[in-house]
């Protein structure tokens, strides 16, 4: 005789709009559902019997950690706790090659550009500015870039002094550019870094 076939495995059934949601069994809605008379106590959600009552879960080979019933046995709790802290981290940023000021001076322009305006509020820029005013260059608040003279100026007063300058393009070409007939009012030259 040949051997019996083997059953027909279970499938679920689709949820019926008789069950509730989970969500709703979530929050425990006690109105009745549509088409149906089933009262929320039916499909109350339960705890799962693996949590003992301390809300910890038993894990073969791990006792349960016991509720310290006194203030002596939280310090000592504490007082362990102390021998198994990790070694503190360095919090301090490691020194790098632009956090020494003498490294400047060897810089080519391109790179004291590149740090004055993609390094700002930090002491690589204050250090840029320093060894741009060293070459001679200086810096336009109103414009927002570097000037230097190209040629002596055609006219000096108190406020301000008039003549050919080469400029600092960073916004459209990041090149040096010349500007002919330009006043510089001194008003808008930034004085607050020293050039030594």
């Amino acid at each position: 005789a040949p051997a019996p076939a083997p059953a027909p495995k279970a499938t679920p059934a689709p949820p019926s709009i008789h069950q509730k949601s989970f969500l709703s069994q979530l929050r425990n809605d006690d109105a009745p559902m549509e088409g149906g008379s089933q009262s929320s106590s039916d499909y109350q959600l339960s705890q799962p019997e693996s949590l003992s009552q301390d809300g910890y879960s038993s894990v073969e080979g791990m006792e349960t950690p016991a509720a310290p019933d006194d203030q002596m046995d939280k310090l000592g709790l504490l007082e362990a706790s102390i021998k198994f802290m990790p070694d503190p981290v360095e919090t301090e940023r490691p020194k790098t090659l632009f956090d020494n000021p003498a490294v400047f001076d060897k810089l080519d322009m391109d790179t004291l550009f590149f740090i004055f305006y993609f390094q700002t509020g930090t002491l690589q820029q204050y250090l840029a500015a320093r060894e741009l005013k060293k070459q001679g260059w200086r810096f336009h608040k109103k414009y927002l870039t570097w000037f230097q003279r190209h040629e002596e100026p055609v006219e000096t007063g108190h406020q301000s002094e008039r003549g050919t300058y080469v400029y600092f393009d960073y916004e459209t070409g990041w090149c040096q550019r010349i500007k002919t007939d330009f006043t510089f009012d001194y008003y808008y030259l930034e004085d607050e870094v020293p050039a030594q």
